[in-house]
């Protein structure tokens, strides 16, 4: 059995943190406790805005502005604190927040809605560790059972966090489709192997609970983007290697429709010197991976060609990559390698790549610029593939909303770190 799923932690290399970086820690984990929504019996979030209680629109607007803002900078600040301050991520810093000035307007909007829709279920908590918490996005209508999107957000392994997914997470629950966006330790709260057991037992969570929802788990789909896209795929490996040697397990692969990867990497040895060259040092990057020797075995390119495990890999699910043919952050080739290694092995796969995207368009850009965008399109199709009903349904709903004007979106992508 490869050294992947082994639990045995005895050589893992643990991050060195400074005493200092420790006290900044713990101080903004006394700050995100006073500021976490807590919810009272019957999950009803202190957020929510109760009938008579004097919130006007633009109070809440302000709330919303307020929070964000918090938000990214203190983002800013970690990456900073954790990445150091040299000329690269200097330069990233200040693009990062350019960029984020430019899409301010989407996402005042889109954080608005976060914090006061009714449709999302904050904070659940999933299990016993630092940041085990989802988000639940509720379609309006609730008839009948609906699938599901376990979706892990990215974040170079560094700033992921569940909110980030949450654009998504309406646009997707406006076809009738619920999104759990699954929250997980972040280097240096974690490295790599805690992150794969926090977003396993994560969509653990969902395969059991969701019921109590209204969603459908014989339905679910296993999504993640970036950095998550790579998580996710971890789990799902994991997991089935488990079930290919009978062990005991809370939630199975079989429970997974498909898994669709947004702008992923799958082959660290081949990526880790991109990486560098684009600001995440090497050596931090082996601090996040648990050294140079563990870079293949959290690779799932190269785990799923171990031929030690290839009932596990007959296990699984139909792949669906998604990448823009301009990622610099992760190039596409990342994808089609990752594809043609499964389909070389008898796993059903496919590549849709998107001419001229960049890492941030099919996520972000695309989706505040209204209308319609063929990522989204594609994967609502596949979702509700085979509900003739549902598609004719949706081809006839109006063009989403857009968010931010064009030539925003177009500066943003010309200053974007990413």
């Amino acid at each position: 059995m490869p050294r992947f799923f082994e639990d045995d932690r005895r050589n893992e290399t643990r991050p060195f943190v400074p005493i200092t970086l420790s006290y900044t820690k713990a101080a903004n984990s006394n700050w995100c406790q006073q500021q976490r929504p807590r919810r009272a019996a019957g999950g009803t979030s202190r957020f929510a805005i109760p009938a008579g209680s004097g919130h006007s629109f633009p109070q809440g607007v302000r709330k919303a502005a307020s929070y964000t803002y918090i938000l990214i900078t203190w983002l800013r600040f970690k990456m900073l604190q954790y990445l150091g301050m040299g000329y690269k991520w200097v330069t990233g810093i200040l693009a990062l927040g350019c960029y984020a000035f430019l899409l301010f307007p989407g996402l005042l909007q889109v954080g608005y809605k976060y914090f006061y829709s009714p449709d999302i279920r904050r904070d659940i908590v999933y299990g016993d560790q630092p940041r085990n918490r989802l988000d639940l996005y509720l379609p309006k209508n609730r008839d009948g059972p609906k699938p599901i999107v376990a979706f892990v957000t990215g974040g170079a392994w560094i700033i992921g966090y569940k909110a980030w997914g949450s654009l998504l997470g309406l646009q997707l629950s406006e076809r009738d489709i619920i999104v759990a966006c699954i929250d997980y330790r972040n280097f240096p709260q974690g490295t790599i192997s805690d992150m794969v057991k926090d977003v396993s037992r994560g969509i653990s969570f969902v395969c059991n609970n969701i019921a109590d929802y209204g969603g459908d788990p014989n339905r679910i789909f296993l999504m993640g983007q970036s950095a998550g896209a790579h998580i996710a795929a971890c789990a799902l490996l994991e997991q089935a290697v488990k079930e290919a040697r009978g062990w005991k397990n809370s939630w199975s692969v079989s429970q997974m429709k498909s898994y669709f990867g947004l702008s992923g990497g799958y082959n660290f040895p081949n990526l880790v010197d991109h990486f560098h060259s684009r600001g995440l040092h090497r050596s931090l990057f082996l601090r996040i991976m648990e050294g140079e020797e563990s870079l293949r075995r959290y690779s799932p390119e190269i785990v799923v060609q171990d031929p030690n495990i290839r009932d596990a890999v007959s296990l699984l699910p139909p792949m669906i990559l998604f990448h823009g043919t301009r990622d610099y952050s992760i190039p596409s080739d990342s994808s089609k390698s990752f594809v043609e290694t499964l389909q070389s092995l008898g796993v059903h796969s496919q590549l849709i790549l998107y001419e001229g995207k960049t890492h941030t368009d099919l996520f972000l850009q695309d989706p505040m610029r209204g209308g319609r965008d063929d990522m989204f399109e594609d994967l609502v199709d596949t979702i509700h593939a085979g509900d003739s009903e549902a598609l004719a349904k949706y081809a006839a709903f109006p063009p989403r909303k857009r968010l931010v004007p064009e030539f925003m979106l177009r500066l943003a992508r010309s200053v974007s770190p990413f």
